[in-house]
């Protein structure tokens, strides 16, 4: 693709906060997106910045400067815009504090601590990419007990009805009672993997805190916090590869201006 051809349409969207790539496409499937008048009908579209895109016929905003959050989040919030049962959300909760943000990859409305939010949906995709291979970090409670023999299997993944499961870090923190507290790391974050793999292990989780995602870390941040990363250090953190290929398209972009 020459860089005179522009770019796809759900990413100009992604990168314009709006949304994720993924719902860009699934709002383009909707009738719900414009190009130049005209309601687009194939997310297969290529657009330059002589374009004009609506979504549901408003604007685009101004691309912002990227920006990220760290988020504490307490059990009984979903990760969600909108609930279909009418649960409390995460953006709901923050829609004071914050200008419209993606969060980058997504809890269970039952597990806690750090979520990453940003206002770039080009940077959420990034970092949710398995490529990116970032670790995260949890602490797990859970009703049972199991020996450092079975965890050390982990090591070399596993596979559990099916799916297979990417190498786990996992040791033995301490046991209280009936319970056993586990530090957990994983890099894939597939759908529920911890929970899964703690009931392979014939544990019954009830209590999962993220601690770390990638180089960023809970840390003292209250439940319930948020405090803005410092961009020098969110950019040192991320690292050039997105950033760079960030400014590029900016250039992109501004050479097709007329």
């Amino acid at each position: 693709m020459s860089e005179f051809e522009g770019e796809r349409i759900a990413k100009v969207i992604a990168r314009a906060g709006l949304c994720s790539r993924r719902d860009a496409e699934r709002l383009v499937g909707e009738g719900r997106v414009k190009l130049n008048g005209k309601v687009l009908t194939t997310a297969a579209t290529n657009v330059t910045a002589k374009d004009v895109v609506l979504v549901d016929n408003l604007p685009l905003p101004q691309k912002e400067e990227t920006r990220l959050w760290r988020y504490h989040k307490p059990a009984g919030l979903v990760v969600s815009n909108r609930d279909p049962e009418g649960r409390p959300t995460v953006f709901q909760k923050l829609r004071e504090q914050l200008p419209r943000v993606l969060s980058i990859g997504r809890l269970d409305i039952n597990t806690e601590g750090l979520l990453l939010l940003t206002n770039d949906g080009e940077l959420a995709r990034f970092l949710e990419l398995p490529a990116t291979g970032w670790i995260r970090r949890y602490r797990v409670r859970a009703f049972g007990h199991v020996e450092e023999a079975a965890l050390a299997k982990l090591e070399k993944g596993v596979e559990i009805d099916g799916v297979r499961y990417g190498p786990v870090e996992a040791k033995i923190e301490r046991v209280q009672g009936d319970n056993s507290w586990l530090t957990i790391a994983i890099r894939e974050g597939k759908n529920r993997e911890v929970k899964r793999i703690c009931e392979h292990l014939g544990l019954q989780v009830n209590r999962l805190i993220r601690t770390g995602f990638g180089p960023f870390q809970l840390a003292e941040l209250p439940r319930g916090g948020i405090e803005e990363v410092p961009t020098r250090a969110m950019k040192s953190s991320i690292g050039e590869k997105f950033f760079k290929k960030e400014d590029d398209a900016h250039r992109r972009r501004k050479a097709q201006r007329p």
